[in-house]
């Protein structure tokens, strides 16, 4: 079975020979089974894994639907052994029992169970993850002795926090950060978030409660949370975990730490900030598995995408991005770094803070405290003969001239600036005091951009919006690049959010970006010398076929990949 496990993974690219090689040898070491030791390692992922046993045994495999929403055989199997041997009953018929296996040849617990309801066991392969999931949902969390521990250790944080800061003993508080039960509380919490898709865990104390929500697609969304009382705790463990201070709780602190999450590697940014109520943290997760850093899968159209890869293919200017917090403006810089990494280029970054970690990258770490500013920085790294610079943001004039100054000199700068639209990044660095005159020598394109939420394609629903709404809103078949629908026709078909089991009933799956792209053309050149607005700008790029992010969005609604609403939300000032 082994070979035949292995030759599944392989010819799905699931691993690789070097990787199969570290198994097998770490296999003839341990006698562990090689389906245990790959998603161990992280060279497989627990899914994965899964698919590969289910094919090479002939099994099928428990879907979230497959589950019961009731124990079955509760009162004759103990949930320990359910939880030891990871295996769940599922269904019961009268001569057999179809049990979920986080491991189907496990011997020993098919037959205990043979044994024990004197019926033939039909195994089929579950995700250990969703197994666990699934036996804390029909059995509690069954970790009533575990959450008496943490409660004890809360007490007791609680209790040394309330001495004066001077007498307060740091080891203690380090070694109540570093329980078993704590680890496995948030350890628990962040593998929960991380198969949810969630980008952001936030912890929040309030009087005599503690919430705790995931933000996915963009929106929060609370989920069960511990008992306040343990509040302490996780902070320490999550401070533990990034590095930080574990005895101040009066100033705001920032971190980052790395995890493994079913076999994949999550970088983890931390931010906590003291509240009335106790310190509120944010775990910002960067799983380069949800967000691919390929220009080509962030949702740009054909014509934007193009013009933004021929700004990035000359060899010296300045390539903006800008948007608000939260818009994708640092993924999409990434993505374009990655697409210019390469043994031929020097790339070095100025980030506050690094998020993706870029093999092959020089990044640098703001540090403001320090002195360690974007401009100072910037100074030295041009003494360092780069071929690209990313400066995560143009925040003032100092930079934004440094910036201009390195694009005049031969070199690539990328960055970011706040503004709502392409044309309006022109008058904002005029307005910060960069003369007109540089800017049309150094710009070579500016990207505007926003989030919307993709529709779940399993569950979106088709309705005809009428032709006056339509209009209202400026949804014309011309301009969202669509044929002109003929006098007559029937309004196009949109769709609009349901929800369903894949999507966790929000109806949405995902996110993609809406955005406009314009280019430093001559044309574009004139009006920024004669310090045109923004508005003529536009207008003029309009012109020389630029889609505005609102015409972009239009465009992914009829083609239903969002809904209307969301276009409108993440467009409404433009």
């Amino acid at each position: 079975m082994a070979r035949e496990l292995t030759d599944i993974l392989l010819s799905r690219g699931k691993i690789d020979r070097g990787g199969l090689q570290r198994a097998t040898h770490l296999r003839s070491v341990s006698g562990e089974p090689i389906h245990h030791i790959l998603p161990r390692l992280g060279l497989v992922s627990e899914e994965d894994m899964a698919q590969a046993l289910a094919e090479s045994l002939g099994l099928g495999i428990a879907a979230s639907a497959d589950f019961p929403p009731r124990p079955i055989l509760a009162d004759r199997v103990a949930v320990d052994f359910l939880r030891q041997s990871r295996v769940l009953p599922i269904a019961e018929t009268v001569s057999e029992i179809r049990v979920a296996m986080a491991d189907p040849l496990d011997g020993f617990a098919i037959e205990a169970l043979r044994l024990l309801v004197d019926k033939a066991i039909r195994p089929v392969v579950a995700v250990p993850a969703e197994l666990e999931r699934q036996i804390d949902r029909l059995y509690g969390d069954g970790r009533a002795a575990e959450t008496e521990r943490l409660r004890q250790t809360a007490a007791a944080q609680t209790a040394l926090a309330r001495k004066p800061a001077e007498a307060q003993d740091v080891e203690r508080l380090k070694d109540l950060a570093s329980g078993a039960p704590v680890i496995r509380l948030v350890n628990r919490l962040i593998a929960e978030a991380v198969t949810r898709r969630a980008s952001d865990i936030h912890v929040e104390p309030f009087e005599g409660s503690l919430r705790l929500r995931f933000r996915i697609d963009g929106a929060l969304r609370p989920i069960e949370a511990p008992p306040p009382e343990l509040h302490p705790a996780i902070v320490s463990r999550v401070k533990v975990m990034a590095g930080l201070d574990i005895v101040e709780r009066r100033l705001a602190q920032d971190g980052r730490c790395k995890t493994t999450v079913e076999g994949r590697d999550i970088d983890l940014r931390v931010s906590i900030v003291p509240t009335l109520h106790g310190e509120s943290v944010v775990l910002r997760i960067l799983d380069r598995a949800q967000a691919p850093l390929d220009l080509g899968k962030l949702g740009f159209a054909d014509t934007a995408l193009q013009r933004l890869t021929d700004a990035l293919g000359h060899g010296n200017g300045i390539v903006l991005v800008t948007g608000p917090t939260g818009s994708g403006k640092t993924t999409t810089l990434y993505a374009g770094l990655q697409r210019l990494n390469g043994p031929e280029r020097k790339i070095v970054t100025v980030e506050d803070p690094v998020e993706y970690q870029l093999p092959g990258v020089n990044q640098i770490q703001v540090n403001q405290r320090i002195g360690l500013g974007f401009a100072n920085i910037l100074r030295s790294v041009l003494r360092h003969d780069p071929d690209v610079i990313m400066v995560g943001e143009i925040r003032d004039v100092e930079t934004a001239r440094i910036a201009v100054q390195a694009a005049l000199t031969g070199h690539l700068v990328l960055s970011t600036l706040h503004t709502n639209s392409a044309a309006g990044a022109i008058t904002r660095l005029i307005d910060m005091g960069v003369e007109n005159y540089l800017l049309t020598s150094s710009l070579r394109a500016i990207v505007a951009q926003r989030l919307v939420r993709t529709l779940c394609p399993h569950c979106r629903t088709p309705y005809a919006e009428s032709a006056a709404a339509l209009r209202a809103i400026g949804l014309a078949a011309e301009a969202a690049g669509a044929p002109a629908a003929a006098k007559g026709a029937r309004p196009p078909v949109l769709y609009r959010a349901k929800g369903c089991e894949r999507c966790a009933g929000s109806g949405y799956l995902g996110r993609s970006s809406v955005a406009e792209v314009l280019p430093i053309t001559d044309r574009i050149r004139r009006l920024i010398l004669e310090r045109t607005d923004a508005i003529e700008i536009e207008r003029a790029a309009r012109g020389e076929g630029m889609r505005t992010m609102r015409e972009d969005g239009l465009a992914k609604a009829l083609a239903g990949q969002t809904t209307l609403e969301e276009v409108l939300r993440v467009t409404q000032a433009e």
